[in-house]
């Protein structure tokens, strides 16, 4: 990836893959809906606001040797979607 649009377009494609909406997205990390939308539209990425949602799909920031970096482009999420809301609320449990 070579551009913020190509980091932005990953970012979308892993929060839809994990079942989220950017509402869900948003509110797991806190972030504003008008800050959320600039990094989706690829407007706006600092290292720290791509860490904080890549720590909220539960991924990880990985550098590589450009000449491997086609072996590494494959990213997997580590929790099921399905699981994502009922561990987020067992604090709400009696």
């Amino acid at each position: 990836m070579k551009k913020i649009e190509d980091i932005a377009e990953r970012l979308i494609a892993e929060r839809k893959k994990q079942n989220l909406s950017q509402k869900d997205m948003r509110m797991l990390i806190g972030m504003s809906q008008q800050q959320y939308q600039r990094v989706e539209s690829g407007q706006d990425l600092k290292v720290s606001t791509l860490l904080r949602i890549l720590a909220g799909l539960r991924l990880e920031l990985s550098i590589t040797d450009p000449d491997q970096a086609e072996s590494s482009q494959t990213v997997e999420p580590s929790r099921p979607a399905d699981d994502f809301w009922s561990n987020k609320n067992k604090h709400l449990e009696d």
